[in-house]
């Protein structure tokens, strides 16, 4: 399904550039573990989030006390606190990436409370209490609550001027220089920047209150940096315009880092880092909101692999009379052979094995590996042509679907040869590797087969991994359905 004009044969062999698709340190710890730090290191982020769990859950108590009878109501109350800690919990009241003011959160957190404690008056026993004393003990709550997360913030409040957060600071390194001079003239945001992640290696001249700031071009710099300093917050200028930065980005996420976007421009593309709106508000003047990357859990989960599997299974039972029919036709007319197995990149730049019905008998296996399009091959046979034209010949892929090497819907996998050229031509094409590769995809919908442009598929396949849902992944498949005999060709 995929092509473009012939690309000349590079001069010596070709592999997929690595830290394309992850960023690890060499000899360095595992993605997704904290590695060990130096002195620069702060305590882990989890004790600030029990404590705040564990204050809101104590809040009850007092509110209990102010009901008549409470003894005889324990379970009541702990449901009470469950399902205030919940709501919490939703509502984002324990991201404790920045420190807010007890004023901002009063509002989220007692209506939280309200609504916990308006199911426990619908439903429970203490209904049958007077209401004045069922408003006394609500307001009583709401003021314990308050008044310990103001505590507990003001706690974390004087440990940060103390002890500033260390953070890295990734976008133009222009842009970059400033916000990291803004949050060095305002240490009591609590953050202090100890390196910019931009293009060119040069150094932040010293001014008379702090030192330089190194620059870090590479992914191996900046991961040295969070390991050298204790790095637990990353923040974007913008989003990650380059996708390179969004690699190291989600390298860096995968250490435990916090992203954060100083946002500027929503429209800039983000190569697989979403952001979720936030209640961070202000950091030194800058408006901010989460960025998360783009997570293998959630887009490649559960429900997509059952769609896979349930909709692969079946169409491979449905479709065995189709296939047994062009197999043996293929036989007839081509010879022996009839199966065509070629390796393929697919998620994180792992290769698999991918089968379609043999349309074309390539010369040798480097024409195999380097050719890029036979869609309009002379020597190809009518029923080789029909097959292309349908896309018959992608059937075969069903099986790769069912044994998980693809899914249904994602970005077509490309020939490791193409990979590495087009990772080089185009910045958006390494992040396609985010998810698993698929028989269609939104560039296929909207008519991007065959000898079509890249930069287009990058820009389609990458906006659907940043946008992706169980729907739209529905939604393809029924376009494709539609589309499917359609003379496109491959």
């Amino acid at each position: 399904m995929t092509a473009e004009s012939t690309v000349a044969s590079p001069a010596g062999p070709q592999r997929v550039p690595e830290g394309t698709f992850s960023v690890s340190a060499p000899g360095g710890p595992t993605p997704g573990r904290r590695p060990s730090a130096g002195r620069g290191a702060r305590r882990p982020r989890r004790a600030a989030w029990a404590v705040l769990w564990l204050v809101d859950g104590a809040a009850v108590l007092p509110a209990a006390l102010a009901v008549p009878s409470a003894h005889r109501y324990p379970l009541v109350f702990a449901l009470l606190a469950l399902g205030v800690l919940g709501l919490n919990h939703r509502a984002s009241l324990y991201d404790i990436s920045f420190v807010p003011g007890v004023l901002g959160e009063l509002p989220a957190l007692c209506a939280r409370i309200a609504v916990g404690w308006a199911a426990v008056v619908a439903f429970s026993p203490l209904r049958s209490l007077p209401m004045t004393a069922l408003a006394a003990a609500f307001v009583v709550h709401c003021g314990a609550a308050c008044a310990a997360r103001a505590a507990v913030h003001g706690y974390r409040r004087r440990m940060l001027r103390r002890r500033p957060s260390p953070a890295l600071v990734v976008g133009p390194l222009a842009v970059a220089r400033g916000v990291a001079a803004a949050l060095l003239r305002h240490p009591d945001c609590g953050v202090r920047p100890v390196g910019l992640v931009a293009d060119a290696p040069e150094v932040l001249g010293d001014t008379d209150d702090e030192p330089g700031l190194p620059v870090l071009a590479t992914a191996q710099d900046a991961c040295r940096a969070l390991i050298q300093n204790g790095v637990e917050t990353v923040l974007v200028v913008g989003a990650a315009t380059r996708v390179e930065q969004a690699a190291v980005l989600r390298g860096l996420a995968g250490y435990g880092c916090m992203l954060w976007e100083l946002a500027e421009d929503a429209d800039t593309p983000s190569y697989g880092l979403r952001g979720r709106r936030t209640r961070a508000g202000l950091l030194a003047g800058f408006s901010c909101r989460s960025l998360e990357p783009g997570s293998g859990r959630r887009l490649g989960g559960v429900g997509k692999r059952m769609l896979d599997v349930v909709l692969s299974g079946s169409l491979l039972v449905l479709a065995a009379p189709v296939l047994l029919t062009c197999a043996l036709a293929l036989r007839v007319v081509d010879g022996p052979g009839v199966v065509f197995r070629q390796e393929r990149v697919g998620k994180d730049g792992r290769p698999f094995t991918m089968l379609k019905f043999r349309t074309h008998r390539p010369a040798s296996a480097h024409e195999a590996a380097t050719r890029w399009s036979v869609a309009n091959d002379q020597g190809m046979s009518r029923f080789c042509h029909f097959l292309r034209r349908t896309s018959l010949d992608e059937l075969l892929q069903l099986w790769n679907v069912f044994r998980g090497d693809m899914s249904l819907v994602g970005p077509r996998p490309e020939r490791p040869y193409f990979v590495a050229k087009f990772s080089q031509a185009h910045p958006g094409y390494p992040a396609r590797h985010r998810m698993r590769s698929g028989i269609t995809g939104l560039a296929q919908i909207h008519g991007l087969r065959g000898d079509t442009s890249i930069e287009d598929r990058c820009r389609y396949d990458n906006a659907y991994i940043d946008n992706w849902s169980l729907w739209q992944d529905v939604c393809i498949l029924l376009r494709t359905a539609a589309q499917f005999v359609r003379p496109t060709g491959s």
